[in-house]
């Protein structure tokens, strides 16, 4: 088998010794040691979940394929309540669009299908060492990469069509700093600790596109309960807070921002 052309749907419906074999064969490829193999449930089906250690790191499987990401919101409502918070925040001048699904289609990506190599992705982010122009070269240094928009997207999405990875829904009477027990704290569908904490920045190989958090601001900035989640959804490129994070004031702070590194196969 090419582990490169793995895909999702391929993945699922491997039973548990075909998957530990993959995985294995995976972990052999990169000379890395295969440090667990589980099932779970995810979108009503069983989903196996591989870690493989790696140079002092664990790094999950993420098979890809052809897959669907960002969010279609034409075919999304928001509850009453999620309307009535962003009304608050609205009226706070903290939302750009007199609507929530108008200024969510300014930080979301849209939905499209897209073909992407199976590849080793770090179970978790990592702080930047350099400015992000170095970035990449750093990583090259030690046989890594940078994760592109998608292969983040659908890594933390692991092919789920809700604004965040866990669903829809979000607290709406905390942010997330406040949610000691909330859902950004369950690991991903494949077992990566992802879009966990509204205060990481994950660069990506885009310089547009910053995820899985927005370095505090919307916290910080007091823009209410779902501004305050918006940083973690799965489809959120943080436009504005790349804008930043790749200008002359975030050069002084980089050691602030992450990145998650990627291992090909």
């Amino acid at each position: 088998m090419n582990l490169a052309d793995l895909g999702l749907d391929q993945w699922r419906a491997f039973d548990p010794s075909t998957a530990r074999r993959t995985a294995q064969e995976a972990a052999d490829r990169v000379g890395g040691r295969l440090a667990a193999v589980e099932t779970v449930e995810h979108l009503g089906a069983a989903l196996h979940r591989a870690r493989i250690a790696w140079h002092g790191r664990e790094f999950a499987l993420i098979p890809g394929g052809t897959v669907r990401l960002g969010f279609d919101l034409d075919r999304w409502e928001p509850t009453p309540e999620q309307a009535a918070d962003y009304a608050s925040s609205l009226a706070e001048g903290y939302a750009v669009a007199a609507d929530l699904r108008a200024h969510l289609r300014t930080l979301l990506s849209p939905p499209r299908t897209v073909r992407l190599d199976t590849v080793l992705m770090a179970v978790e982010d990592e702080p930047l060492t350099e400015v992000p122009a170095d970035t990449p070269g750093v990583l090259a240094a030690r046989g890594l990469r940078m994760p592109s928009p998608d292969e983040w997207e659908h890594a933390c999405g692991a092919g789920a069509r809700t604004l965040f990875r866990w669903g829809d829904d979000c607290p709406l009477d905390q942010v997330p700093y406040d949610a000691a027990e909330g859902p950004q704290h369950q690991p991903s569908a494949l077992g990566l600790r992802i879009a966990y904490d509204t205060y990481r920045a994950e660069l990506s190989s885009d310089p547009a596109a910053v995820l899985g958090g927005d370095g505090g601001e919307s916290v910080c900035g007091g823009y209410g309960f779902l501004l305050g989640w918006l940083p973690l959804a799965t489809a959120n490129r943080n436009p504005h807070m790349a804008e930043f994070v790749h200008g002359e004031e975030g050069e002084d702070l980089f050691e602030d921002f992450s990145v998650r590194p990627v291992l090909a196969l």
